[in-house]
């Protein structure tokens, strides 16, 4: 693995997937199925399925989903994916990725920002229409009053 990849020599990251690699194991051994069976079942090839299960490959998202559909999970395989999801990057990153998230959601990840006694109505509407996922019409309405009222 290059440097930039999270694998079993990153504690956390090992951990998360050693377990997951044991569970979607145990699911499919429970089920009665080979890797083999289990890869052409979830259209996945028996080397990648092995390599899941050795934890030596962090299984995709849709890996997961189809695994927890062929294997009848109801949702106890798809469960594993925020864990995946939180170990996929290499530890020298996680933090960057957390910060990048909120500042998205605390609507501060904006590189065209005029001060606030300068902004106007329609720039402080605009502004805030630009948030990913975007602000529901009653909220938006919020945040726009609310802005001008501390100008």
């Amino acid at each position: 693995m290059g440097d930039w990849d999270a694998g079993p020599e990153d504690d956390e990251a090992g951990a998360v997937i050693k377990t997951v690699a044991r569970q979607l194991k145990l699911w499919r051994e429970a089920a009665g199925l080979t890797q083999a069976e289990f890869g052409a079942a979830i259209g996945y090839g028996e080397e990648l399925v092995s390599s899941v299960e050795r934890g030596r490959r962090i299984p995709r998202p849709e890996y997961l989903d189809q695994a927890d559909e062929a294997l009848g999970a109801n949702g106890r395989i798809i469960a594993m994916k925020r864990d995946l999801a939180e170990v996929r990057y290499p530890k020298k990153v996680r933090g960057l990725k957390k910060l990048e998230e909120e500042a998205v959601e605390l609507c501060n990840y904006n590189n065209s920002v005029i001060h606030g006694l300068l902004q106007t109505e329609e720039y402080v509407r605009a502004s805030f229409a630009t948030r990913r996922p975007p602000f529901r019409e009653d909220e938006l309405e919020q945040h726009v009053a609310a802005r001008l009222a501390r100008q």
